[in-house]
């Protein structure tokens, strides 16, 4: 890998930044919100042709159902979901792979607390 950056600050807000939008070959998330939310935050960042990962437990095949239009109003396709065992735990882990086929509309990531309290 030829260069790798973590950034930690509000996706929201860098989300809308000409500086991050549309720039990362991969973004990765954990288990921090439902997945249409979750791809609201993330999908963004995704260069077309790069891939958003999303860690999620159990319920990710039904996140995935009820995030579908979500995924697609912001230019993604779901890829894959595997399921990956984590040592020393016994919870169900599951890798939404998400890839970025077309560019997100400029009006999202909406401002903060709106993609969780009306989702897409």
């Amino acid at each position: 890998m030829k260069e790798c950056r973590i950034l930690h600050a509000r996706a929201e807000d860098l989300g809308k930044m000409q500086l991050h939008r549309e720039k990362y070959d991969v973004v990765v998330s954990r288990a921090v919100a439902p997945m249409r939310v979750l791809s609201e935050y993330c999908l963004p960042f995704v260069r077309v042709g790069g891939y958003f990962i999303a860690h999620k437990g159990p319920a990710a095949p039904e996140e995935i159902r009820s995030a579908g239009q979500a995924i697609r109003i912001l230019g993604g396709r779901i890829d894959n979901m595997e399921k990956v065992d984590i040592t020393g735990s016994e919870k169900t882990h599951i890798l939404v792979v998400i890839e970025k086929v077309a560019k997100t509309p400029s009006k999202y990531p909406r401002s903060a607390g709106k993609p969780k309290k009306s989702p897409l």
